[in-house]
């Protein structure tokens, strides 16, 4: 099966260097050139391509891509735009700047009269998520005009827009530019999607399949780091009292019938605190171990 491929969807854009960070946490080492939309990758087979994430679910549903990366967002706007089939193969949380979701929200001047979505009725919103943003308003039977915005569409109220409706993730740059948040249109993260027929294809469902488990698994892994300690056993009861745990901790036996290891996995947050404590508590051999993968 050497000679097969899988084609993949990599988002262009503001998702681009997140996922193939992502991708390097799950093994893959992914090499773009600002030459090329086809960037390399480590396993020989899979093809890589760059493609915008607004386009990304269009592609798939096309069979142009047998799998790729976008949002929900997009997602949502391609099936109310064409209806073509993709699948969800993988929920994963991530964004450009984080591990949450992103929200799609409504803004207007700070100083404007508009505190409620009912409030634009016959008002223009500016926004890149245009059918999605119709279907809201559909919902809450609000009449008003929605523009396509081509970008800085922070900046388009109150002259060129009545109202917005943006991606974000702090509300940092809507409040630079003095827009108050009204409502969440959507949320948003990542999903992996494939397209039907290549899920059909047993060869390419596997393959997917496990690009999939190992993304989930190194979304899980960040934040954590592992943690392996020996302890004797007169003192194993308090260090486990200290220890938070994904699980149970692991406890082996060593050569010294008086002593165990003990090994977990903790918030890395938690360590410079947990460390300390656990010296304190008798520990000794403590080692903290950085976290690529954790399957669940």
């Amino acid at each position: 099966m050497a000679d097969r491929k899988l084609r993949l969807g990599i988002p262009k854009g503001s998702l681009q260097d997140s996922t193939i960070q992502l991708f390097a946490h799950s093994g893959f080492n992914i090499y773009t050139s600002s030459r090329s939309y086809f960037p390399a990758i480590d396993d020989p087979e899979i093809e890589c391509t760059l493609i915008r994430a607004q386009e990304m679910a269009r592609y798939v549903a096309d069979a142009a891509l047998d799998a790729g990366l976008t949002g929900q967002d997009w997602i949502a706007e391609h099936h109310a735009s064409t209806g073509g089939e993709v699948v969800d193969v993988a929920d994963l949380v991530y964004s450009k700047q984080s591990f949450r979701k992103v929200r799609w929200v409504l803004a207007a001047p700070e100083d404007s009269e508009y505190r409620t979505p009912q409030d634009l009725a016959g008002a223009t919103i500016a926004t890149e998520l245009v059918r999605v943003t119709e279907a809201y308003f559909e919902r809450l039977q609000v009449p008003v005009k929605v523009e396509f915005s081509w970008g800085a569409t922070e900046v388009k109220p109150p002259l060129l827009a009545d109202a917005i409706v943006e991606a974000t993730e702090t509300g940092s740059t809507l409040r630079a530019n003095r827009l108050r948040i009204i409502d969440t249109v959507i949320e948003s993260n990542p999903q992996l999607i494939a397209n039907p027929a290549a899920l059909e294809d047993d060869w390419k469902r596997t393959k997917i399949e496990n690009i999939a488990l190992l993304l989930r698994a190194a979304i899980e892994a960040q934040g954590r780091v592992g943690l392996m300690l020996n302890v004797r056993r007169a003192e194993l009861d308090q260090v486990l009292g200290l220890l938070p745990a994904l699980h149970d901790p692991t406890v082996a036996p060593l050569s010294d019938d008086a002593w165990v290891a003990v090994s977990t996995i903790i918030e890395e947050s938690s360590a410079r605190e947990l460390i300390p404590k656990l010296k304190a508590a008798r520990a000794e051999g403590i080692v903290e171990f950085p976290l690529n993968k954790i399957v669940l």
